[in-house]
């Protein structure tokens, strides 16, 4: 079976434990990528993956 490549805005929502209009937040300040087919928007879930590994990375000092 394939890994899922895009989710939804809510499924992004939900896998970050945050809600919609954050996750529209991080859409807007390019921190999630989307892709628009039809009409439907959805995210790149390797850039959910990035931004939680880039929220768990020590910080520099």
């Amino acid at each position: 079976m394939m890994e899922p490549v895009l989710c939804s805005i809510s499924e992004a929502a939900r896998s970050l434990g945050i809600g919609k209009t954050k996750t529209y937040e991080l859409i807007s300040d390019q921190q999630l990528e989307c892709v628009t087919i039809g009409t439907r928007r959805l995210v790149k879930v390797a850039s959910i993956k990035r931004l939680v590994e880039a929220a768990a990375a020590p910080k520099a000092a």
